[in-house]
């Protein structure tokens, strides 16, 4: 990932939850469960969190995979990785969960190696998505799935125009109050850039994936991509 957008999840760390709770018309926190259900975790499973932000997702996974599993979070913002492991902390059980700097494009692990995986509102953020995707296959066990959960533009004219006012008139003025306009900037270019679910499924196929499905939610305005490394890899 670019350092320029390191930068900017850097700065929005304390406010990290509140702009997604904004964004999501205060519904990610039931969509990251959705995506988690759909990764497959279970019960003593090795999992995987790419883009870990402040944790949410790994969270729910060490929930479901309980103290005999184990996930690694990762993400590329040291302070975004500091608040993650500050909420764990105040968790009981305590979590088994190791917070991982490191980028997506190079993860630091073995082939093979994670059960199940997840990621939140980073795919369209990295700079090479299908790099990402095949790093992702990489580690992942044969037969292994992933789910990931993003912002979409919606194929509807009138939801996307109700996107774009709701970014305009609600989000940016509210991030202007925090000091933040310009690092929530990025948003709205970052959403004409992003593939949409069928170039998603296609793009996880072309890296080796062994099936690929894209699950739109909220209208459109987000979507999740559920993908399954194939088995006697």
């Amino acid at each position: 990932m670019s350092t320029e957008i390191r930068a900017i999840f850097d700065r929005i760390a304390p406010v990290y939850d509140q702009l997604n709770n904004w964004l999501s018309l205060g519904q990610h926190r039931i969509w990251k469960e959705m995506t988690v259900k759909w990764s497959a975790a279970k019960p003593g499973d090795t999992c995987l969190d790419l883009c870990c932000g402040s944790g949410d997702l790994a969270l729910c996974l060490a929930r479901r995979v309980g103290a005999t599993g184990q996930v690694y979070g990762v993400d590329f913002s040291p302070n975004l990785l500091a608040t993650a492991q500050e909420r764990s902390q105040r968790h009981y059980p305590q979590p088994v969960i190791s917070w991982i700097e490191a980028d997506v494009l190079d993860l630091p692990f073995e082939n093979n190696q994670f059960d199940a995986a997840t990621m939140g509102y980073g795919l369209r953020n990295v700079v090479d998505i299908p790099r990402s995707l095949q790093e992702l296959h990489r580690v992942l066990k044969p037969g292994a799935k992933a789910a990931i959960l993003d912002f979409h533009r919606p194929s509807n004219p009138q939801l996307r125009a109700f996107q774009q006012w709701y970014l305009d008139s609600i989000v940016v003025p509210m991030a202007k109050q925090m000091g933040l306009k310009d690092e929530y900037a990025y948003i709205s270019p970052s959403l004409e850039r992003f593939p949409t679910g069928k170039e998603q499924v296609e793009l996880a196929r072309q890296v080796g994936f062994a099936s690929a499905t894209h699950y739109p939610i909220a209208n459109g305005m987000m979507g999740v991509l559920v993908v399954k490394k194939m088995s006697d890899e």
